[in-house]
């Protein structure tokens, strides 16, 4: 049997922002909702109602001095730390994000020059063949960026790819609306090799699609909840329920279609690692998905969750879990050689996504 081409995980690295708000920091908070009506329940009513429905306690926030780039760049620094690689070899650095290089003087977006442009400046690289270039695709921009990097290392026109995830919500959401305690600041990176080998192994297979005809506006840029709000700002705006009830329709059929296209039986997956948006919607999109194998509970630890004190930092989510895992900071979870993972996000736009992968038997 002749060698092929497969795209393997080799290094991972992650920031996590050194504030940490918990939901008490909202309990004083004036939220409205959409139709401008100020809420009349006690704010720790509305705290705990919150942490109730999303099983989120806290996140992590930048501090004043630090924006996307920066913790793009920390996480690019981790992974090339536990790596062998010089930094000089890579091909391409992928950088997935939504709102540029948001910082605490500047919350409008900025993406000239793009954030892979920045990092890879602040990296100190200086090979003019190391392709740099952002990629905007709502929560799942980071596992697309991984997806457009596996064509390119099988293609043979890459050997060595950097992907990065980075977002700073807490400067894009609206004070004034409960979503606002979903969000959170965070990046992570993956540094993905091409390794020849007879049997597959690191990404078996990918798919992605794209619900623009109804679903396109889900989430979207909007004014301010609160009437008397007079600055110009946009803020990142969701309509929730139907959101909620689009992911879990979805969702799981796009995994359940990705298997089958790797043939990989549900039973053989150890972990699902899916975007850290909301605990409940997660827990409800597994339990869907396990049904369509007619089962009735997932099996106990399958899928890893950080969102109940990480929060939801977009495309930052599902690279820093890995980190995580990989690293043995989260308790009671890891990655063994050998192991089927199944990679899954949804978000703006609306997308979805979700990867096969075989992590690779020990050297």
């Amino acid at each position: 049997m002749s060698n092929t081409l497969y795209s393997v995980i080799t290094a991972t690295g992650s920031y996590l922002p050194t504030r940490v708000i918990t939901n008490q920091h909202f309990v004083n908070t004036e939220f409205y909702d959409a139709g401008g009506n100020r809420l009349d329940k006690p704010g720790q009513e509305i705290a705990d109602k919150f942490e109730q429905i999303t099983e989120i306690r806290e996140r992590r926030y930048v501090t004043d001095d630090l924006s996307t780039s920066d913790i793009g760049c920390f996480a690019a620094q981790a992974a090339l730390a536990s790596s062998t690689i010089d930094p000089e070899e890579l091909d391409y650095i992928i950088v997935a994000h939504n709102f540029g290089n948001v910082s605490a003087t500047n919350k409008r977006t900025d993406m000239v020059p793009s954030l892979a442009a920045r990092i890879k400046a602040k990296l100190g690289i200086k090979n003019p063949h190391t392709v740099a270039y952002d990629l905007p695709f709502g929560c799942p921009g980071w596992l697309q960026g991984v997806i457009q990097a596996d064509y390119f290392l099988r293609s043979g026109d890459a050997k060595k790819i950097l992907v990065i995830g980075s977002e700073v919500l807490s400067r894009v959401c609206d004070p004034h609306d409960r979503d606002s305690m979903l969000y959170a600041d965070g990046a992570g990176a993956v540094l993905l090799e091409a390794r020849a080998s007879e049997t597959p192994v690191g990404i078996i297979k990918h798919g992605t699609r794209s619900d623009t005809d109804q679903f396109a506006h889900l989430l979207r840029m909007g004014t301010s909840s609160n009437p008397e709000y007079t600055a110009q700002e946009l803020f990142l705006k969701m309509d929730g329920r139907k959101l909620y009830e689009y992911a879990l329709k979805t969702v799981p059929q796009a995994i359940k279609a990705c298997l089958e296209k790797a043939g990989v039986p549900i039973e053989n997956v150890s972990k699902v690692l899916i975007h850290q948006a909301n605990g409940k919607m997660d827990e409800a999109i597994l339990k869907r998905l396990y049904a369509l194998y007619n089962m009735q509970e997932p099996p106990a630890g399958v899928m890893p969750m950080t969102v109940s004190w990480l929060g939801n930092s977009s495309v930052a989510t599902l690279p820093t879990l890995l980190d995580l895992m990989l690293k043995g900071e989260l308790e009671n979870q890891t990655i063994q050689p050998g192991d089927t993972l199944v990679f899954a996000s949804v978000g703006a736009g609306m997308n979805i996504n979700a990867v096969v992968y075989k992590v690779p038997e020990a050297a």
